[in-house]
């Protein structure tokens, strides 16, 4: 099985997915251990860190990235063929806090492809089941202008 890095052009200090958990035809499921040395925590609530609600957006961005790129290379596209292009983000409910050295469950469901972008729901849960997150967003998957193509 592929690696999270051969999936998606992310990387650390940007890359908030360690890895694939279980995938269908519907979605797919990641997980992500929260380090309490990263370096946002120094400034997010020192003393009392939490981890930013947009970065538990972005891994589940992440996954919705990871789970078409799983679909495009069975469907035959060449490995690296593209980026993930978040279009839109709507009605995300925040639960619960993420605290350093969580482990959370990402999960991500395709609901409809329609005009080139994919319409995603998730949701971030702790490895005990404790809810943090749903969100609903859109996926286009492109080369950007300006980038070149890969080959």
């Amino acid at each position: 099985m592929p690696s999270v890095t051969d999936l998606i052009p992310h990387r650390p200090p940007f890359l908030f997915v360690d890895d694939v958990v279980s995938e269908s035809a519907e979605g797919l499921v990641a997980r992500r251990k929260w380090r309490a040395d990263e370096d946002f925590y120094r400034g997010h609530y020192p003393g009392a860190p939490i981890t930013p609600g947009v970065l538990l957006c972005e891994s589940v961005f992440q996954t919705g990235a990871i789970f078409l790129a799983k679909q495009a290379l069975a469907a035959g596209a060449k490995p690296g063929a593209g980026v993930p292009l978040l279009a839109k983000i709507s009605d995300v409910r925040f639960r619960n806090p993420v605290y350093p050295g969580d482990e959370t469950l990402i999960e991500v469901k395709k609901k409809e492809a329609m005009g080139g972008f994919t319409m995603m729901s998730g949701s971030v849960k702790k490895a005990d089941g404790t809810r943090v997150l749903t969100v609903e967003f859109s996926v286009a998957w492109k080369t950007p202008e300006g980038q070149p193509a890969a080959t």
